[in-house]
Order: structure tokens, then sequence, then C-alpha cells
């Protein structure tokens, strides 16, 4: 009221801008003298004027209203979603496409800060129960569900199939029967990722078991070594954006799907932050792969 006084010249003024009454802002103004013991205005022919310990102490209310104005506009930031800083895991492949696609969108947008590490599934998950990690994007495939802790609360955003990477010598059309490749060499990630059994359950369905000649968690490494002839590999749609010349990639007869979900603790499931990262990671994937599932 002293710093609007300072402003508008008169009380009623004052009580106009404010919505109340002139002597509810005399009285105000006459209890806020009282509670610091100093005069802070005095009369001037038929308005009033600040002392100069009014000036002083309109100066602390502009800073204050300014200090208001702020915290209420940053708190309907946090309520839409649009602000705050969390702490995010995402498994590689993620972390270099949908990721990196979302965290352009916020810095362009303004909206909430990131901080990133990059951690596979098991890893990601146990970083969210204990508390290091806000939410993490991690992934489970169709043959090999994935247990998920007690107290984390799981969205599913997406959906990509898998398919074979090949050289595609013996002109196979778009959709191959696994089974005519039990006699090739295989690459596959590494032992004991969820990935390597998604692998050996898809050649375990086909009747066979994979001669796994190279093991590497890097999906570029498997495909490079699909291109130098080594053998053939089964690459999730997202880590198929750089596939090297020569190599041919075609959809499994037997579908294998890997599913996209944002990992986070029950206490953030509602959190407006959460909801609106999720949501745009949504959009990012299917940008990238054209499909979507919900669960």
């Amino acid at each position: 009221m002293l710093s609007e006084l300072e402003r508008l010249g008169t009380i009623a003024a004052v009580a106009e801008a404010m919505h109340l009454t002139a002597p509810g802002v005399s009285m105000q103004l006459s209890a806020l003298e009282r509670e610091l013991g100093l005069q802070l205005t005095e009369r001037r022919g038929r308005g009033v004027v600040l002392t100069p310990a009014g000036r002083v102490v309109a100066s602390h209310g502009r800073v204050l209203g300014e200090q208001l104005s702020l915290a209420e506009h940053e708190i309907d930031a946090l309520r839409d979603g649009t602000a705050g800083h969390y702490r995010m895991a995402a498994f590689p492949t993620a972390a270099r496409s949908i990721v990196a696609d979302v965290w352009a969108e916020m810095l362009l947008a303004n909206g909430p800060t990131i901080e990133l590490t990059t951690a596979e599934p098991e890893g990601a998950l146990l970083a969210v129960l204990a508390g290091s990690i806000d939410l993490a994007v991690v992934h489970s495939y169709s043959n090999v569900p994935r247990q998920i802790p007690d107290n984390v609360h799981v969205t599913a955003i997406a959906s990509e199939p898998v398919k074979l990477a090949h050289l595609g010598r013996d002109r196979l059309g778009p959709v191959v029967d696994l089974r005519g490749f039990a006699a090739t060499t295989w690459i596959a990630p590494s032992r004991p990722r969820t990935c390597f059994d998604m692998v050996e359950r898809a050649c375990g369905l086909a009747g066979f078991r994979p001669n796994v000649v190279a093991e590497t968690d890097d999906f570029d490494v498997q495909l490079a070594l699909v291109r130098a002839g080594v053998g053939v590999a089964l690459i999730p749609q997202l880590a198929l954006d750089r596939t090297p010349e020569g190599v041919t990639v075609s959809e499994p007869h037997t579908t294998i799907e890997r599913h996209l979900y944002v990992a986070t603790r029950n206490e953030l499931r509602d959190d407006p932050g959460v909801a609106h990262i999720t949501e745009v990671l949504t959009a990012a994937t299917v940008a990238r792969i054209g499909r979507v599932i919900r669960g």
C-alpha cells in the first residue's frame, strides 16, 4: 500500500487500485507506522506524501511486490509443467534420438530444464528408486517382459519394431523367417542384457540357438559389423536411422517389438513437469517411428 501511495499520490487512488475502501487503506498504513515505530506519511494540503522513512519502506514494498509477482508466475508455470529442473536417465539409443529432440524443444520453449545421464533400464530403474533420478526412459521387449519394482510408476509412450539387419545377398523380401538364418553367424548385445535375451528367445522360437560371434551394446557397431559381413543382427527401429549403405533391414515373420516407457517414483506420478516431459517424449517418439501405444 505504501509503495502504491508513493506511485499514485492519494489514498483514494490506492483504495481504487487495490479494490479497498479509503478508510481501510488509512487504517492499514497507520497500523504499519505503529508496528515500525516510524512516521511514514504526512499530510500536505489535501493529499498525503511519504516521509523519508516512508520512501525507504516503500522501496522495499516495490521489491516485495515484484518478487511476489515473479513467484506467482513461476508457480503457474510449475502447475502447467513448463518449469522446474528434472534429473533424467535414458538408455543410449533413446538419449541420442528422442531425448535429444525433446531437449532441443525445451530449450526453444524455455520449458523445464533437464539433467541427463545414460543408463540401461536395470540401472535407471534402481536410480529412480534411490531418488537420484526423477524420471527414466526405459524399455522392454515383447518377448522379454520387464519386472517393474514396487513404488515405480511407468507410462507407456510408444512401441517400435525390431528388424533383422543383413546384407540382403539372397534377395530376401521385406519379411523374413528367422529359421533361414539358423546357420548364419550372429551379432548380439552383450550378456546379461535383456537385449541379448530378446535375440536368444527370438531365435529359440524359430527353432535354433544363435551362433553369436560378436557382442556389443552399441547398435552402430552391430550395424558396422553386419556391413563387414560378420553376421546378422536384430536392431530396434530407433537405432536404424544410421544404417550403413549396403545393409538391408527386414521384418521378422514373427513380430518383435521394443516397448518404451517413462518411469518415475509413485510420489511423482502426478507431477506436472513429469507429465509434460512424458507428453513431449511421446510426440518425439511417434515422430520418429510413427507408432504409439498407451498403457
